[in-house]
């Protein structure tokens, strides 16, 4: 897999979360998307889409990020919240925690991941 899109209606405010939220560097910036390399090697790309509505969670969401934590899963949902997530309405298990990200796209964040 060489990456992932996420539609939006500001790419630059979303790839900014991004990269608060995982590091990594900027791969390209221009009128209609912005392209992250995460630490991974994944490469994210926030792009515009006219007339952009987010999904609903949980429900209509085409892909959500899974994302691996460290030990205190608490601290990395802090992190999260503050610099831009908001918590989901829905929290289906509590070893896992699903937070929207700026454009509403759900996102999960699990200390769980090292075991799967």
């Amino acid at each position: 897999m060489a990456g992932v899109s996420l539609d939006c209606d500001d790419p630059e405010s979303l790839a900014r979360f991004y990269l608060g939220l995982l590091g990594g560097r900027v791969l390209w910036n221009d009128a209609h998307s912005v392209g992250i390399r995460i630490p991974s090697g994944l490469t994210l790309a926030a792009q515009r889409v006219e007339n952009y509505f987010p999904p609903q969670w949980p429900g209509s969401a085409a892909v959500q990020l899974e994302l691996a934590a460290d030990a205190d899963l608490d601290l990395c949902e802090q992190h999260a919240l503050a610099i831009g997530a908001k918590p989901a309405p829905v929290q289906q298990d509590p070893r896992w925690r699903v937070l929207l990200d700026p454009a509403g796209h759900p996102f999960a964040i699990t200390t769980r991941a090292a075991s799967m």
